[in-house]
């Protein structure tokens, strides 16, 4: 091989290596390019991840008293079922349901033909202890007379006399029977007992009823007083003792969205059932245009005095630690501060706060339980206010 050969050979061999350096160079500087973006990047979402979001609330006094909302059926002012008083056939009536009625006017006549039979003996048996009575009147005055010249004994006489006694208490007697007997007749006219509307209507005409409500009686009619209505709610013990008559309290359905009707505190048991920790309170609602339907059930919302300046938020916020409850402050660095908190009145959705935080502190909403105090947070929105 020549001299010029040789030359062009370490040539190549010298580029070849070069090159062989370049690429590993540039694999070199590439890996450690892709190993410190991808360590950037990983301390970056480590960060993030690390962040811990919440959202807040601030607390601000409560604006009034918080509404204590419970369930209730609306009921008649007065209600009534009208039962026959006297066992006969129906004759006729005179209404039917949903008809309004005044007190006293009509609402079925019953027929009682064996009433008009025993009324007539009653009537005989009457005019009979009067003729009795006559005639022991009259002969009690004849032996009084007779004794009086001591011509009968007296043993005599107050024999005659016993049974003129004796014939004035058959007498009484028969009248009683008589007057018993007319009035039975009298309450075959069925009428209403108050002004209302007629709820139902349980019998036809020829149908035979039985005086009375025992087992064999069947109600006639119902009768329901429309305005006002009545509803009875049953209060917690915890906030019987703020309930006051007189109160107003409002009244929604929930097929009338948007409706509300106002009724007020008639009076309250005063007293505890023991059974159920509750108060019976009944609540009068007017209703002049019948808008209102006796037996619609309803949402009752009674409103309860809270104790002043307290803070009200609601129930979401709280951590229950062996400590007591809790709650989650944030203070404007972004640290988290547990602060223990004493509780008011339960409402539900919402507790009254006593003590443990002021006006206008930022809560936790929804707090973890792993939270702890010290912990950095963000926020990740616009701290909404309490109730």
């Amino acid at each position: 091989m020549s001299e010029t050969q040789s030359s062009a050979v370490v040539r190549r061999a010298k580029l070849a290596t070069a090159g062989v350096l370049a690429v590993l160079l540039t694999g070199a500087l590439v890996v450690v390019a892709t190993r410190s973006f991808q360590a950037s990047a990983l301390a970056t979402a480590t960060e993030i991840h690390a962040r811990q979001y919440v959202t807040t609330i601030e607390v601000r006094p409560r604006s009034d008293d918080e509404p204590l909302t419970l369930p209730g059926t609306l009921q008649g002012g007065i209600e009534a079922t009208i039962y026959a008083r006297t066992s006969g056939y129906l004759l006729r009536w005179t209404k039917d349901i949903g008809s309004e009625v005044h007190k006293g006017e009509l609402l079925a006549e019953i027929t009682a033909p064996e009433v008009d039979q025993e009324l007539s003996q009653a009537v005989a048996a009457r005019a009979q202890a009067d003729l009795s009575l006559n005639l022991a009147k009259t002969t009690a005055e004849r032996w009084q007379s007779l004794r009086a010249k001591d011509a009968v004994t007296q043993q005599e006489l107050d024999e005659r006399l016993s049974a003129y006694r004796q014939a004035q208490a058959n007498l009484a007697a028969s009248d009683a029977n008589v007057f018993r007997l007319r009035q039975l007749l009298d309450y075959t006219k069925v009428v209403a007992p108050f002004t209302g509307v007629v709820t139902r209507r349980n019998v036809d005409v020829g149908d035979l009823v039985s005086g009375g409500n025992g087992s064999t009686g069947r109600a006639l009619f119902s009768i329901a007083q429309i305005d006002p209505l009545r509803l009875y709610v049953y209060v917690p013990q915890a906030y019987a003792h703020r309930i006051k008559i007189g109160d107003p309290v409002s009244i929604s359905l929930a097929e009338r969205a948007g409706e509300s009707f106002t009724g007020a505190i008639a009076r309250t048991a005063r007293a505890i059932d023991t059974a159920t920790r509750t108060m019976q309170v009944e609540i009068r609602v007017p209703n002049p245009s019948a808008a209102l339907i006796a037996g619609s059930f309803v949402d009752v919302h009674v409103p309860i005095a809270g104790v002043a300046n307290a803070l009200v938020v609601p129930t979401d916020v709280l951590l229950f630690r062996p400590e007591g409850p809790r709650v989650a402050v944030v203070d404007p660095g972004g640290r988290v501060h547990l602060s223990t908190v004493r509780l008011g009145t339960d409402y539900g959705d919402a507790v009254e706060i006593l003590g443990g935080v002021e006006s206008g502190a930022r809560l936790v909403s929804h707090p973890a339980d792993s939270l702890s105090d010290g912990d950095a947070v963000v926020i990740a929105a616009p701290a909404r206010t309490a109730i």
